[in-house]
């Protein structure tokens, strides 16, 4: 009697855990699709990865990349705007599926997140117009390079420009991209994210990139022990990347091309 008691405890137990068990195993991708809607986090503040436009909806790189993982889940997406404080705690508290906010990789965010693929590039560089041939630092050699004082790219190019490269730092942002626009500088060092700026003023001179300084390709955020979840995503930005939609984000918000080696 005994037995037949322990056994139908144990089949009762069994019948209670097992299927949660289950949805435990099937993770993200199933809460995702059952709810019919991806949760995804964006910068707010930080433009043309993520800002409010005119009309008070969010715009920008990061949330039309929002848009086409929803897509190709066959979910909607629910846009939720981050500050890059709280974008992190905002995944692992469950608030968002994903973080899709100009977000860089280093070892401290590792040991509390995971990563997809690189999806979008964030990097320092020479920029300049289309007829000025540069393709390293000895290129600068006689060349006048309009940099923001005190920046990583300020920094970056002491270390490497030739002794006769000639160096104009600048207060700000602003008066680095007045000086590239006005001429006062052939080349300017600074970020994609600044380029892409001036690019927007549709200057008779556009910033091409030249050479890179430094490079923080952007990843999507995940929480932890979801291979299944970070193999979708990685799917996902593979096909965007081979079927040009990724090339098309990237012209519309930043006006440059995709890196090759994104």
């Amino acid at each position: 009697m005994h037995k037949k008691i322990k056994s139908a405890i144990v089949a009762m137990a069994m019948a209670v855990v097992l299927p949660g068990a289950a949805t435990a195993a099937d993770g993200a991708l199933k809460s995702i699709a059952d709810a019919g809607v991806l949760k995804v986090a964006v910068p707010q503040d930080f433009p043309p990865f993520g800002s409010v436009g005119a009309d008070m909806t969010a715009q920008g790189y990061d949330v039309d990349m929002a848009a086409l993982i929803a897509n190709d889940l066959g979910v909607a997406v629910e846009i939720v705007p981050v500050a890059s404080t709280n974008r992190i705690p905002y995944l692992t508290t469950g608030k968002v599926d994903l973080v899709i906010s100009s977000l860089g990789k280093n070892a401290e965010r590792e040991a509390v997140i995971d990563f997809s693929d690189a999806y979008a590039p964030f990097f320092n560089g020479v920029f300049g117009p289309a007829d000025i041939e540069v393709s390293d630092a000895a290129g600068l050699s006689g060349k006048t390079v309009g940099v923001t004082r005190g920046s990583i790219e300020d920094l970056e190019l002491t270390k490497i420009a030739p002794a006769d490269a000639d160096i104009k730092r600048y207060e700000d942002n602003n008066g680095t991209i007045s000086a590239f626009l006005s001429g006062q500088v052939d080349l300017v060092a600074t970020g994609n994210v600044v380029a892409a700026a001036i690019i927007e003023r549709n200057p008779p001179k556009k910033p091409e990139p030249k050479f890179l300084i430094k490079n923080s390709p952007c990843y999507v955020g995940l929480n932890k022990e979801e291979p299944a979840f970070q193999a979708k995503v990685n799917e996902i930005i593979a096909v965007a990347k081979t079927d040009g939609r990724l090339e098309a984000i990237s012209q519309k918000w930043l006006g440059i091309s995709l890196p090759a080696d994104l």
